[in-house]
């Protein structure tokens, strides 16, 4: 059996980008579920404690993230915690994310650091 195409091959267009005033944007989720199934597919240690306080751990043990919603600094405007350690246990960096950003967002920050492999920037 023979195949012969009648008309050439036409990539398909590129669909025009919705205008930014008619998209949908993320403004809420309240809740660990993004940031947690995120972090379980890629073994990292969840735990969630007596307080609904979620606590994860990288495999390395290096990174900490929390959500933290039932505590002091979740009243001060500080819902997520992450904090990434050097090899000799000091801090390298941490960041927080407070009640009005979205789960998605922060598990889109983890993806990030978790799908870079090494600690040195390209550019360097």
């Amino acid at each position: 059996m023979t195949l012969t195409a009648t008309a050439p091959f036409q990539l398909l267009a590129e669909l025009p980008p919705h205008p930014l005033g008619e998209r949908e944007w993320l403004l809420e989720c309240h809740c660990a579920r993004p940031v947690t199934d995120l972090l379980k597919r890629q073994g990292w240690d969840v735990v969630t404690d007596l307080d609904c306080n979620v606590h994860c751990s990288s495999p390395d043990q290096r990174v900490y993230v929390g959500f933290l919603p039932e505590s002091q600094e979740a009243a001060r405007g500080e819902l997520w915690h992450i904090h990434v350690t050097d090899k000799d246990g000091t801090t390298a960096w941490r960041q927080t994310f407070g009640p009005d950003t979205p789960a998605q967002a922060v598990a889109g920050f983890l993806a990030a650091l978790v799908a870079f492999p090494t600690r040195y920037c390209s550019c360097v």
